[in-house]
């Protein structure tokens, strides 16, 4: 198989480390004969995928509908002899869909859809949805795969490969003190964190009211959030508005998540439509026990009673009642950190993902050799 990625992204979330991650896993694995991917000239995925000397084009593109990057699009599947263009976001997807229209490009369509959000509020993106040259869609889990029915017509079409994560990047399993010693927290308080980016749906706020609930019961820990965005001023100001202050720590946007993360007692994450939670999956990878929001696909990520807790989305109550269940109860820690541990290696790793992940791909390239 010869693979095209693309997208227009330029930021850098779960999403775009999951371009990285099948790169590498197809190089790793030897599942594609080559692979390319294309993406904005000023976006993380360039600058990573450099840095790796992974086979990645830079574009200027201007837009959605850039009609020139469109038609470049096109020459250079057929210059690079691609057997299928993987795209990873909304407006590479409209850009391959005007490459395959109006410049002729033969190559099939498979698009990767990784959000819980309606696509058929307009006649355009519920038509691209359909269009036959998107030979299938790959969810990241069910939820996803039941909100796209409402604008695919065809639901054959559909199909579910879950996150991935790289435990190799993930060495780290148990406290060294590190963010005890950064932030002045005594050895005696527990650290309760939250990496995410401060966006409506991962829902900060009910994870600010849970720290209350927890704080009036005397819980004795502090509280990290990890991550940046555009909420994070309404956050902050909540956080005033609570007197919480002094229990709450913003960390802001950090590189060092490998060596963070174990360092947290308890992952505590409040997400009301996640597609699945990938960040979870790094939890289990550092042996942290998980408190998380049943909602979206985050049942698909956490098996609630074995691998950890999931409580009623947007309750404090429930929130800060798991919370407190897990936090003073060491054996159900250790059965959460190694069903979790379990549970990742068996559903999760790179080489588990690439391997469904091929074998999507590879049914569409069969079917387009026929």
């Amino acid at each position: 198989m010869r693979l095209l990625q693309i997208t227009a992204s330029k930021g850098w979330r779960g999403h775009e480390q999951k371009i990285i991650y099948l790169y590498e896993a197809f190089r790793d694995f030897g599942y594609v004969e080559d692979q390319w991917i294309i993406c904005p000239n000023n976006s993380e995925v360039y600058r990573i995928a450099k840095e790796k000397n992974m086979q990645v084009f830079g574009y200027d593109i201007k837009s959605e509908y850039d009609l020139k990057f469109a038609k470049d699009l096109k020459k250079f599947a057929e210059e690079h002899k691609a057997d299928v263009v993987f795209i990873h976001n909304s407006e590479s997807h409209t850009q391959a869909v005007l490459s395959s229209l109006l410049f002729g490009l033969k190559v099939p369509l498979v698009l990767c859809r990784t959000l819980i959000k309606r696509v058929d509020t307009n006649f355009f993106r519920k038509w691209k949805y359909n269009y036959n040259g998107i030979k299938k869609i790959i969810c990241v889990s069910y939820p996803v795969v039941e909100v796209l029915k409402y604008a695919v017509k065809d639901h054959s079409r559909l199909c579910v490969v879950g996150s991935v994560t790289d435990i190799n990047k993930f060495p780290k399993k148990h406290k060294t003190g590190l963010l005890h010693k950064e932030y002045n927290i005594p050895e005696e308080y527990k650290i309760i964190g939250n990496i995410a980016a401060f966006t409506g749906f991962k829902d900060h706020k009910t994870w600010v009211n849970t720290v209350a609930e927890l704080h009036k019961r005397g819980l004795k820990a502090k509280y990290i959030l990890v991550g940046d965005g555009p909420m994070e001023a309404e956050i902050r100001n909540q956080v005033k508005e609570l007197g919480l202050e002094n229990e709450i720590i913003f960390a802001g946007f950090r590189k060092d998540i490998p060596e963070i993360l174990p360092e947290f007692d308890l992952f505590l994450f409040t997400s009301n439509n996640e597609p699945t939670g990938g960040v979870l999956l790094e939890a289990y990878a550092c042996h942290v026990p998980i408190v998380a929001a049943n909602a979206g696909g985050i049942p698909e990520v956490v098996v609630n009673g074995e691998t950890g807790m999931l409580a009623e989305v947007g309750n404090p109550v429930s929130f800060a009642d798991h919370v407190e269940t897990l936090i003073g109860d060491t054996d159900l820690q250790k059965k959460f950190i190694e069903n979790g541990y379990r549970f990742l290696t068996e559903n999760f790793t790179k080489e588990v993902i690439a391997r469904k992940m091929f074998e999507e791909l590879n049914e569409v390239v069969m079917s387009n050799k026929k």
